[in-house]
């Protein structure tokens, strides 16, 4: 037997329930991991939270929880692409906060580098490829000055160091108490709220990863439509600006941001971590909505 975080109705974080489930194996093509560290993300506890949400990703219940993870292969079937031993992080929806992911051949799967940590790769995935994704839909180059709604959370970490390591200046928008924070990222921040487009200028592209007050100021703000893109405001954004998701990341652009990691140039703030039987806790901490930076679960 091995332990799993499940849940049997939609509800907030009470529904989880960390049991023990039968032990999983790997078949032909597959890798089973040995999972340490997954990380949260939004989507999970809205998954778990809503019936509609979960539907729209074909998600059944009873449910397993979490997409985020890594840990070490110790199984590999015939013709699999990874090695009992080696080091990965990937996603598996619905499945990831166990002792153990079989990973499929149609899940995503990338190898650690060495000098990441479990803990840090365990919360790329996710974060990474939604903020890659949303900086290449705007075509994001040196020079820009790019407005970042949303910037202190979990993909906002990511977008504000790629798009500095791409050679634009960053305006971040977040509530006051995450300035020092997001100064040290190397973003300029300004409060979001009414009147956005009156404390910002000189934009050239902007970036929404909550909700639609970014991308309703940049277009104020002329900022041309294709210049502008949200993660979450659902398929039709306002204006005609470009919604897009980490669905949408380059071929590369993970394996990209996991080598930026290990040499040093992107840093990945870890806000908590939590064993996995607090994964209640866990969940109510990155539900709030103000945490800076990932909330990180450990089995």
């Amino acid at each position: 037997m091995s332990r799993a975080v499940v849940y049997e109705k939609f509800g907030g974080p009470e529904v989880l329930e960390l049991r023990e489930v039968p032990e999983p194996h790997a078949g032909p093509g597959e890798v089973r991991v040995r999972v340490t560290a997954a990380g949260l993300n939004p989507m999970d506890w809205r998954l778990a939270g809503s019936a509609e949400a979960a539907a729209r990703f074909g998600v059944t219940l009873p449910a397993g929880f979490g997409y985020d993870f890594a840990g070490v292969v110790d199984e590999a079937g015939p013709g699999a692409k990874h090695a009992v031993g080696d080091r990965v992080h990937g996603g598996a929806l619905g499945r990831a906060v166990a002792d153990f992911v079989v990973a499929r051949a149609d899940d995503q799967l990338f190898p650690t580098p060495d000098g990441v940590s479990d803990e840090v790769a365990s919360t790329l995935p996710v974060a990474g490829s939604s903020a890659a994704a949303a900086l290449a839909a705007v075509g994001l180059r040196a020079g820009d000055t790019v407005l970042i709604g949303g910037a202190a959370g979990g993909v906002g970490i990511f977008a504000v160091q790629l798009a500095k390591l791409a050679g634009a200046t960053v305006i971040a928008t977040a509530a006051e108490a995450t300035f020092p924070f997001l100064r040290k990222l190397g973003a300029e921040p300004v409060a979001y709220g009414p009147g956005l487009a009156d404390r910002v200028r000189n934009v050239t592209a902007a970036v929404d990863l909550f909700g639609t007050e970014t991308a309703e100021a940049a277009l104020a703000l002329g900022v041309p439509p294709e210049r502008i893109a949200t993660i979450a405001a659902g398929p039709h954004p306002p204006g005609g600006v470009r919604a897009t998701g980490g669905a949408d990341a380059e071929p590369g652009a993970l394996a990209r941001i996991a080598e930026a990691v290990a040499a040093g140039r992107l840093t990945v703030p870890i806000a908590a971590v939590f064993p996995v039987e607090r994964i209640r806790d866990a969940v109510e901490l990155q539900a709030t909505g103000h945490v800076h930076g990932k909330v990180v679960v450990t089995l």
